[in-house]
């Protein structure tokens, strides 16, 4: 079973961030947020594998807690 990558592994990461922000250009926040839904299950049906998308929500769920961040392993 693969792990969960933590560590940096996007080959141009302002390019994708700048791409992620214009995804969202012009939408209110309902639309907002039924992109970012369509596109985490479009990323999560590519991964495909329980074990990496559940550690991937628990770390996600922990960088979202006050005070904590996302862990880099």
């Amino acid at each position: 079973m693969p792990a969960l990558n933590t560590q940096p592994n996007l080959t141009h990461p302002d390019d994708f961030y700048e791409a992620l922000i214009d995804m969202h250009r012009d939408c209110d926040e309902a639309q907002s947020q039924a992109v970012n839904a369509r596109l985490i299950l479009l990323l999560a049906n590519h991964i495909g594998d329980q074990a990496v998308l559940l550690e991937a929500m628990r770390q996600a769920r922990l960088g979202a807690e006050p005070g904590r961040f996302p862990a880099h392993d």
